[in-house]
């Protein structure tokens, strides 16, 4: 009686410890998403009228981005002017402005008791900018190059403008980055192939004439390309908005650099809801610009995503094969015991070790011979030997592969001995054994492997920082021109720019929001994958329960 209270004891100690495991992971996510999504949710903006000094007043516009309320004393023992003449506890109003580049800082903060009125217009508009942040003011008209546009309804004009310069935008998107990308690779194809022809002596009047030909051919269409590039971009330019700030003063923003406009006093429910759905796509679908915080994170998720499968399709194999190896054919002896230890000892290596290894060996090493191999056209300019997606992922591989190691052997170590000896009683070789039985008996343990694998690999920064992730990566590594996936690119990273966005922007405070927006995608993208692995595990786990039975 006393064994089974006692196992009792046990089942509820587990049952406890998944339960808080379970709660903390919901509160961790439920945290993320109401710290990262509410930056998406339209704030109202508020006109503060502040005293300055006796006879002195200004005039302040933004969202209200925190109150704290503070004791006389504490401000007083900080510096704070005239702290006695205060109430015994005031409230300090942090105000983010925006305005960056004509009205900085981008947030402000004062005392309630210097506040003389404050308002919401319902005039007031908000800009979201891909350079400068937010914006806030009033919209006094349209401009196109040196005329003023007219319309009986001004806000509706706004948005068709913005809509058309959209519209735009994507069109020199597609002349810059595939029309013009597709003839700048084929130059560079036709110049290396005649670097090879003169080293072979094939390079000859003729073809030399041919080459001639074809080059200024696809220079001529080229220039045809950046012409009317210019033409698009000369067009979306010219295209402004006039926008008075608080202080009365008119300023000119193109509407190029306007990603959205709204009148955050001025709207329904419903408009609400539809403005952060929008928000929401704009920042899972959308490229970064000059500044993270002022673009999406589609690069960073495209990154992250196909770094990780290419490093599945490295480290499956080989994780696999060593583990086959050390259980099936290697034996007992100090060689596999040199290897196991070897296994556990680099499970425990610092992640950023790694990324030394990967820059020294598969960067400079590796990279370098390659180029001198292969691409000894484009040298000094490095095409492998210098970090990149292949070699990221490679790293990370190498990285992961102690743990997929562990994990399959684990899984064959668990598969019953008669399995193998009833299938070489029947004549199958012990080749046939190992493939027929042994490995799909033992993929829900690879699988496992992999999921942990996947975990680590997703989350890394460190490592990444020396063997490919950038900040902002001028073209994704896949991608329409021959071969379609570039592995010498360089790519963006979601836990770089987490990184990035918490510790080296010059606007910690306003990019908070999408530091939190940010960490919460990594983990919903870590449990997306987790999931579909686990799925895959479990129907291959009751395929085989019978066999095993």
């Amino acid at each position: 009686m006393s064994a089974i209270h006692q196992n009792d004891r046990w089942r509820w100690l587990t049952a406890g410890a998944v339960a808080v495991s379970l709660l903390a992971f919901v509160l961790l996510i439920g945290l993320l998403a109401w710290q990262g999504l509410r930056g998406f949710w339209p704030q109202p903006v508020t006109l503060f009228t502040l005293k300055q000094s006796p006879g002195t007043n200004t005039r302040w516009l933004g969202e209200i981005a925190g109150q704290q309320t503070l004791t006389r004393d504490y401000l007083a023992e900080s510096g704070f002017p005239a702290a006695q003449a205060l109430p015994p506890r005031v409230t300090r109003i942090l105000l983010k402005t925006g305005n960056r580049d004509f009205a900085a800082p981008d947030f402000r903060s004062f005392l309630s008791t210097q506040v003389v009125d404050s308002t919401r217009p319902l005039e007031v508009i908000a800009l979201q900018r891909r350079v400068g942040g937010m914006a806030y003011g009033w919209f006094d008209g349209l401009r196109d190059g040196d005329l003023t546009l007219t319309a009986r309804n001004m806000r509706q004009a706004l948005q068709q403008r913005l809509q058309l310069t959209r519209i735009q935008m994507a069109q020199a998107q597609r002349l810059r980055h595939v029309e013009m990308a597709r003839l700048s690779a084929q130059i560079e194809t036709l110049d290396a192939q005649a670097v090879a022809q003169r080293k072979t002596g094939q390079y000859d009047a003729q073809v030399q004439s041919v080459y001639q030909a074809d080059r200024a051919e696809l220079r001529r269409q080229f220039k045809a390309q950046a012409a009317q590039l210019a033409a698009v971009m000369a067009k979306s330019n010219s295209n402004a908005l006039l926008l008075r700030d608080a202080d009365g003063q008119q300023h000119r923003i193109p509407l190029t650099q306007v990603v959205d406009a709204w009148y955050p006093n001025d709207m329904t429910l419903g408009q609400k809801w539809r403005h952060f759905g929008l928000q929401l796509w704009h920042f899972v679908s959308d490229s970064a610009h000059n500044e993270q915080s002022d673009g999406g994170v589609f690069p960073a998720i495209f990154g992250t995503v196909l770094m990780v499968i290419l490093m599945s399709v490295v480290v499956m194999p080989l994780g696999v094969i060593a583990a086959v190896w050390l259980h099936e054919y290697a034996g007992r002896n100090w060689l596999t015991r040199l290897v196991r230890i070897a296994v556990v000892n680099l499970a425990g290596v610092p992640s950023i070790v790694y990324g030394v290894f990967g820059l020294g060996f598969f960067v400079w090493l590796i990279g370098g011979t390659l180029d001198q191999l292969l691409f000894p056209a484009a040298l000094p300019n490095p095409t492998f030997g210098t970090p990149g997606l292949l070699w990221a992922s490679l790293t990370l591989a190498l990285l992961t592969l102690p743990v997929v190691i562990v994990a399959t052997e684990e899984g064959l170590s668990r598969i019953p001995a008669t399995l193998r000896h009833g299938a070489m009683a029947l004549g199958a070789t012990r080749a046939e054994t190992l493939w027929n039985i042994t490995l799909p008996l033992a993929l829900p343990a690879m699988l496992t492997g992999l999921i942990l694998a996947v975990a680590r690999a997703a989350g890394e920064t460190a490592p990444l920082m020396l063997v490919g992730v950038v900040k902002q990566a001028p073209e994704l590594p896949v991608d329409g021109i021959f071969p379609y996936l570039h592995l010498d690119r360089k790519f963006m990273h979601l836990g770089f720019q987490i990184y990035d966005l918490a510790f080296q922007s010059p606007n910690a405070q306003a990019d908070r929001p999408l530091v939190y927006a940010t960490a919460l995608l990594l983990v919903l993208i870590i449990l997306g994958l987790n999931l579909t692995a686990m799925g895959l595990r479990h129907r291959l786990r009751e395929r085989y329960r019978a066999l095993v039975q």
